[in-house]
């Protein structure tokens, strides 16, 4: 074999180590991003609004399920055509949702609108969620409406909800008249004056008005669907 051929070889071979070596990443940075990685699993995510679909106006007739409930019971969205329902997503391992339910934000808005047709109802499509679980969170903090077991998430995928707390209000005609956050105040927080979108959109609706703001970008946990 020639010296030209021999050395030829040499160098392909130094190339492919080279080659090599620059595609796989320093075991530091490996670490690193595995770490990175299991962070952000751990943080409660915002998920991004543009992947809802837009639900305001589509006919709830389409959307109709049968839940259980935290007391056992069957619960139809068709049981409640002509009155105003309101659906609220849960997962109550979300902090987003927590400080609301401490603050009794949507039990205290269940309870001012009783009264003039409207239904409140949770629905948690949490896929480790269970009715034992819902009735323990029901009873802590003594809700006045049910939650609704969807731990297969099929009426969550259905509705398109996308975060934890994220509101759906169906009005009499049995449209989506509002779909998006419950207020513009994550965790409590608010820069400017705080606004509860779902209390101006019922009080426009019980008093027979169209919802003026009926779409805005729901905040809190990524729904956690089952696979």
């Amino acid at each position: 074999m020639s010296k030209k051929r021999v050395f030829a070889i040499f160098m392909l071979v130094v190339m492919a180590v080279v080659l090599s070596a620059c595609k796989e990443k320093p075991s530091s940075s490996r670490a690193a991003e595995s770490v990175t990685r299991t962070a952000r699993q751990a943080e409660p995510t915002v998920a991004k609004p543009d992947l809802t679909p837009d639900a305001v106006g589509q006919a709830a007739k389409t959307l109709d399920f049968a839940l259980t409930d935290h007391n056992g019971k069957q619960v139809k969205l068709s049981d409640y055509a002509g009155k105003i329902v309101v659906l609220e997503w849960l997962n109550y391992d979300c902090p987003f949702v927590k400080p609301h339910y401490e603050a009794g934000t949507f039990a205290n808005l269940a309870k001012k609108y009783a009264g003039k047709d409207v239904v409140w109802l949770a629905v948690n499509s949490t896929e480790y969620a269970d009715i034992k679980a819902n009735k323990a969170w029901a009873q802590k903090y003594k809700l006045p409406y049910p939650i609704l077991d969807d731990h297969s998430g099929k009426v969550g995928r259905l509705f398109g909800a996308t975060n934890t707390p994220h509101i759906f209000i169906i009005d009499k005609a049995g449209k989506i008249a509002y779909e998006g956050a419950i207020d513009n105040a994550p965790l409590g927080k608010v820069e400017g004056e705080y606004v509860n979108y779902v209390d101006n959109a019922l009080a426009e609706l019980t008093a027979g008005k169209s919802v003026s703001l009926n779409k805005t970008k729901p905040y809190g946990c990524t729904v956690k669907y089952a696979n």
